[in-house]
């Protein structure tokens, strides 16, 4: 029994990478914004179908198929998510609760047309390679697990440092804290809205290219991904990259001892309830109330 709770502890962690790839991008245009977009998970799923065209397109089934996805779903997810910000950078008044119907309804769009093109039909990935078991002492994975969450890492660590120290991540750190006052400092808020739907599409991007690679893909999964972005982001707290790191581990950990000890049906139930738990006793989020403390 403690070999399978260390283990689903391991897969946890390593699920908590992929987690907190796909909740940055929400945290982000929300940080700036103040739009909650619920199209996030569509553009998650879009890149894993991008992926997934990539490797069936050149016949790379047994190799790097996934890992070669990346620059075009790079493209093909950025486009979107520009697509999705100038839809609602139109939006002038009300615009939390106008932001959230137009882009659930921009899901449901991207998800229909996802179906369309791609079918029904569940996908994942034929590469040996990324789905070989990677073992680490007594722990085992894929070896797609491991390399992206690698890739996580080394992506949030670049954007905290884009956020801390380049121009661009100081604006946004600026619209995002007073957009009226950085407006008045020379900063254009549009543009750098712009900029942090871009960055977003880029973590979604490399997060679907990374949830293709070891798990499976559906036209109405997109939803299912939002929603796992958002519990991150609340059980973080606003504006903290570590805390979506920890909250997206805290996520991942719960969901794979609940597997492991009770049942996968309950897998959804373990995250709503830690997303309730956290809210109760810490309203703030995790990181959230530390920093108002401080």
């Amino acid at each position: 029994m403690t070999e399978l709770i260390l283990q689903a502890l391991y897969s946890g962690l390593l699920q908590g990478g992929s987690y907190a790839l796909i909740a940055l991008g929400l945290a982000l245009v929300f940080g700036t914004m103040k739009v909650i977009n619920l199209a996030h998970g569509e553009l998650v799923l879009l890149a894993a179908y991008v992926a997934y065209a990539v490797e069936s397109g050149l016949g790379l089934g047994s190799g790097f198929g996934p890992i070669f996805a990346i620059p075009i779903a790079l493209v093909v997810v950025c486009i979107a998510a520009v697509s999705v910000y100038f839809v609602v950078s139109r939006i002038k008044i009300d615009r939390e609760i106008n932001s959230l119907i137009l882009t659930y309804g921009i899901g449901v769009i991207l998800t229909n047309l996802i179906l369309l093109v791609w079918h029904a039909d569940v996908r994942s990935t034929n590469s040996t390679w990324l789905q070989e078991a990677f073992v680490v002492g007594p722990f085992y994975s894929m070896r797609s697990e491991l390399i992206f969450f690698g890739v996580s890492v080394a992506l949030m660590g670049a954007l905290w440092w884009w956020l801390a120290r380049s121009w661009y991540g100081r604006a946004v750190r600026a619209v995002s804290s007073n957009r009226d006052a950085a407006e008045l400092m020379g900063i254009d808020p549009g543009r750098t809205e712009l900029v942090s739907f871009i960055v977003a599409g880029v973590l979604a991007a490399f997060a679907g290219v990374a949830l293709f690679s070891y798990g499976v893909i559906q036209p109405a999964y997109g939803g299912a991904l939002t929603v796992k972005a958002f519990i991150i982001t609340v059980l973080a707290g606003v504006g903290s990259i570590p805390g979506v790191l920890l909250g997206a581990v805290l996520l991942g950990v719960a969901e794979a001892l609940t597997v492991t000890l009770a049942s996968s049906a309950l897998q959804e139930l373990a995250g709503m309830t830690l997303f309730l738990l956290v809210l109760f006793v810490m309203p703030n989020g995790l990181f959230g109330a530390a920093r108002r403390r401080g």
